[in-house]
């Protein structure tokens, strides 16, 4: 098990491209959440410039959290028009 709790460690810490994270976020938060997109992820980029000092890579680690609060208030904004 401790074997396994490190590879997912290492994933979560590592930075992997746009479609690599989208994959993984969709298929690991719950069913109610809004899913990523590419044109959503791109909105954030724009958002929060100071998360992306390594260029475009995503971690799980560092943009999930916040991206999983942004979305709702992405996906609302977009409802209502």
């Amino acid at each position: 098990m401790k074997g396994k709790k490190n590879i997912n460690a290492e994933f979560n810490e590592a930075f992997t491209t746009v479609e690599v994270f989208i994959e993984y976020y969709n298929k690991n938060i719950p069913a109610t959440y809004p899913k990523a997109t590419e044109k959503a992820l791109a909105a954030f980029r724009v958002s929060y410039p100071g998360l992306f000092e390594k260029g475009e890579s995503w971690s799980i680690d560092k943009h999930r959290k916040r991206l999983m609060d942004w979305l709702t208030s992405y996906h609302e904004a977009i409802e209502q028009k």
